[in-house]
């Protein structure tokens, strides 16, 4: 398929908490398409520019009626159009706190999107003075505009700084809605139960906490925690095949891992870790070594980080080079990692986009079998890569 490749795009200058109200035409060009191939074990794999001009984008979300809904960590949220066309921001987003590495996050759409047009965000929320926290909204989609929009769910307590704020929306099929998110680099908040940083959420699709969560009759603790010793989880999916939720998370120097998140279990951060300090090289104070009773050992995990963000299954398709494939966006490696899997077992790695030199910041799995991905830049890209079975 021939696509439209999308050339530069002016942005207005605004603070953060305006930016979804800056007021752009939608950008379009009919330039020549930018298709690349990259030779694989399995074959040549076509690369074709989508869009580009889009300034840091986060998460993609491909709209059953065609074209792509997209965030920009600034706070913007934008359609780009099968064409390639880049609409302007669509109004109505919620303020986000637009700095280091917080902003506008995730978005996904809700499973009854095709009755509902609900969609789900996940954004770092400005608080008194300099904190911020990570916040889940649901809203409307329009045309143009955001409607009906509404923050269920606020990490608490709102904290300082620029650093670990996740964060992936997934769904059970269930009724459920999980979010991750990061410890916001306060190390032993990921072992306090009594606040929301450095724990995985499990809520119930209309916000509310589900009854059976494993510290739902607890005292003294957030009764949404699902999980908790985490550090900064930027990937989240549920596998098709088994229903099992996957998470990976960004280790510090090293330790980059990939967990099968299950109801109260202790994943260990900052007390085992396989990565090491920044400054130090050394394992950090707190860290006792790899393992210790009562947590849990990665199901998979780095000793270099390649820097983990969005992770999508590609299932379903037998015959088809990547099926029972999970992959993941790499934003220090820059490239794609696709992990063959026989089960949930990791039975090989592959690289790919290793000539592109793009930080990889979403991966997602289309219906017609394409695999789509944002390149986290300034002038960030959503590419399509076509699996080697389906390029000539």
């Amino acid at each position: 398929m021939q696509m439209r490749h999308h050339t530069t795009l002016l942005f207005c200058i605004a603070l953060p908490f305006a930016l979804n109200a800056c007021a752009q035409p939608a950008q379009s060009t009919s330039a020549a398409p930018n298709v690349q191939t990259q030779a694989t074990p399995a074959g040549k794999m076509r690369i074709e520019t989508v869009a580009s001009g889009l300034e840091h984008p986060w998460a993609v979300a491909l709209l059953p009626e065609g074209g792509f809904l997209v965030s920009e960590r600034p706070g913007r949220l934008r359609r780009i159009a099968a064409d390639g066309t880049l609409s302007a921001p669509i109004a109505g987003v919620p303020a986000v706190f637009a700095q280091g590495q917080g902003g506008l996050l995730d978005v996904v759409l809700d499973p009854q999107y095709a009755a509902n047009k609900r969609i789900w965000l996940s954004f770092a929320e400005p608080g008194d003075g300099d904190t911020a926290g990570t916040a889940v909204a649901t809203a409307t989609l329009g045309a143009t505009a955001l409607t009906d929009v509404q923050v269920i769910y606020r990490q608490l307590p709102k904290l300082e700084g620029g650093n670990h704020f996740g964060s992936r929306i997934a769904f059970d099929g269930k009724g459920h809605v999980y979010i991750s998110q990061g410890e916001r680099n306060q190390k032993a908040l990921a072992q306090d139960l009594e606040v929301l940083q450095g724990k995985l959420v499990r809520l119930n699709i209309d916000g509310t906490q589900p009854a059976d969560n494993p510290f739902a009759n607890g005292v003294g603790v957030r009764r949404a925690i699902w999980s908790y010793g985490h550090r900064n989880m930027q990937g989240l999916a549920v596998d098709p095949r088994s229903g099992k939720l996957w998470e990976s998370e960004h280790g510090p120097r090293g330790g980059d891992e990939l967990n099968l998140p299950e109801a109260g279990k202790n994943y260990g951060w900052p007390v085992i870790s396989d990565g090491m300090d920044y400054g130090s090289n050394r394992p950090y104070p707190e860290t006792r070594g790899r393992e210790a009773a009562g947590m849990e050992r990665p199901h998979h995990v780095w000793a270099k980080s390649p820097a983990l963000s969005g992770m999508a299954f590609y299932t379903g398709r037998p015959g088809n080079a990547w099926n029972d494939s999970l992959f993941l966006g790499a934003l220090a490696d820059r490239n794609l990692i696709r992990l063959t899997l026989d089960g949930d077992r990791i039975v090989s790695e592959e690289r790919l986009l290793t000539d592109l030199g793009k930080r990889i910041r979403d991966v997602r799995v289309g219906t017609d079998g394409d695999v789509y991905v944002l390149t986290d830049e300034d002038n960030g890209q959503l590419l399509r890569l076509v699996p080697p079975a389906a390029s000539k």
